[in-house]
This record gives C-alpha cells, structure tokens and sequence, in this order.
C-alpha cells in the first residue's frame, strides 16, 4: 500500500540510477537500462516523465510520454506491485493525458503486451481502443504488442 504523502512530479537527472532500479522489480525480462534513460531524458522537452514517490522518497511508480505532434505516444506507465490497485496508474496516466492536450495532441497511442491484462484493463478505463496488434513483438517470450489508441476531444480538454 502507497503511504500517504505520495508525490507526483517531474522525473530528473539524480533519478535516474532509483528508477532503474524500480524498472528491474517492475520489467525483471526486459528493463530499459541506465542509457536508455539518459536518452529519454535528453529529449526533453518532447519527452517529458514523471515520479511518484512515497513519503518515505520511494519510488513507487513513473510514467512517460512522447510528444511528437498531433499523436502523442504513452512511452510507458509502471507501478510497484506494492503500490498497485491504489488508483495511481489512473492519476499518472491522466496526467500525461492532460500534458498531451496541452500540447494540442489529437490522439494518444502506446504498445502493451497482450498478457498485461491489468494494464489494458486501466487503458480500457480511459478510452483506449486497440487499433493494430504486432505479433511477437516483445522478446523474449514472443509475446503479442497491442497498439491502443484514444481520440482526445473537447471532453478532455474541460478535465
């Protein structure tokens, strides 16, 4: 369970080596590495992450999102086992929502793996839809990619 005091904000350069971290409990068969997260964050301020830690200044969860235009695409959306079914995937994926409106997003799409049944589930909950599915796409294991996407409109915008 989260403790109370959770933050949620930018993720930064001194964050790096925690998330990796979180990254390997969360994605044990196939973590980005520390490079792949210098990377990430050098793309800024098309690339923009976020963090939630505990009160204790755990990280519990992050979230991250490319903004390439008319269609933003969710980078991706991890959550620690422990801080599961709390509601913060939905307040992280909503706030990158929110950021991709602001940004004049038309769309936003992202990729799962068709076994991450509570991921698709919290996509479903907002208006994601599969649009394409990319066989074998996740390796090791040949696991199905789900392509989902979710048309922004004025809805989104009054949030």
């Amino acid at each position: 369970m989260v403790a109370a005091g959770l933050v949620v904000r930018a993720l930064t350069w001194p964050d790096i080596a925690r998330v990796v971290e979180v990254e390997r409990e969360i994605f044990p068969t196939d973590p980005w590495a520390p490079e792949s997260w210098w990377a990430e964050l050098a793309h800024r301020p098309r690339r923009e992450y976020v963090l939630a830690e505990d009160a204790d200044g755990n990280v519990v969860a992050y979230a991250g999102i490319d903004h390439g235009g008319d269609v933003s695409d969710i980078m991706t959306v991890a959550v620690t086992p422990a801080a599961r079914g709390t509601g913060l995937g939905d307040r992280l994926l909503g706030r990158l929502e929110d950021a991709a409106v602001a940004r004049g997003a038309e769309a936003v799409i992202l990729e799962v793996r068709a076994d991450n049944e509570p991921a698709i589930r919290l996509y479903r909950r907002h208006g994601y839809a599969v649009i394409q599915t990319r066989r074998r796409y996740y390796q090791p294991g040949d696991i199905d990619a789900l392509v989902m996407r979710k048309l922004l409109g004025e809805q989104e915008i009054r949030r």
